[in-house]
């Protein structure tokens, strides 16, 4: 056993990209994987149990999404060192993991070199961006926010829901309603509904998987 490796838990539904990166950690000298899980909720209780040093978490989990999974464990260990690693490069995706407090976030096509620098990077204390991320980040914050009842509104629209339907469901009026399409269309650039839900899937803001 490695004393002085940095202790990693994996946390991916994709098994085979579980055993790349067990694989990819075993060949280095300072690093060991102490676990792995391919469902969201099992990632606080491993947690409780190995204490890692990383957690390399991905978005899209079964049981439990990635972001609601890293609140959960930096709610009871605040000082949890987790790094996204994901297929998920839209902006908006990003912005909800740096805010759940991801200390950095990797795209699965990333060079292992990369990985593996960000990983000591990260162990060592640094919060680090790659430079796309950081890109991408940016354009989030030059990006004004929808509001909760706009995302409401957002997700209805992706599904063909007409004003009526939208008002019925969230027990507004119809005026509101139209109001906050208006808003939505306004934030994100938009012509129309299709223009919106294109530019809505482009950033993260709603997913249709």
């Amino acid at each position: 056993m490695k004393s002085k490796a940095i202790r990693i838990l994996i946390v991916d539904d994709h098994p085979a990209l579980r055993l790349g990166l067990r694989a990819l950690f075993a060949n280095e000298p300072d690093m060991m994987v102490v676990d792995d899980t391919g469902d969201g909720a099992e990632a606080l209780p491993l947690y409780e149990r190995h204490r890692p040093d990383i957690v390399l978490m991905d978005l899209r989990l079964p049981g439990m999404s990635g972001v609601e999974a890293i609140l959960a464990i930096r709610h009871q260990f605040p000082d949890a060192r987790i790094i996204v690693n994901t297929t998920y490069d839209a902006d908006e995706d990003i912005h909800r993991a740096i805010q759940s407090g991801a200390k950095s976030y990797l795209l699965k096509d990333m060079p292992k070199e990369l990985i593996l620098d960000i990983v000591r990077s990260v162990h060592a204390g640094h919060e680090v961006l790659p430079s796309q991320v950081e890109a991408r980040l940016k354009e989030r914050m030059a990006r004004p926010e929808l509001t909760r009842r706009e995302m409401s509104v957002m997700e209805l629209l992706a599904k063909g829901t007409s004003n009526k339907e939208i008002a019925d469901f969230l027990r507004i009026s119809e005026p509101a309603v139209k109001f906050r399409i208006q808003r939505i269309f306004t934030k994100l650039g938009a012509a129309d509904r299709t223009s919106a839900v294109i530019a809505a899937l482009r950033h993260g803001i709603i997913h249709l998987d």
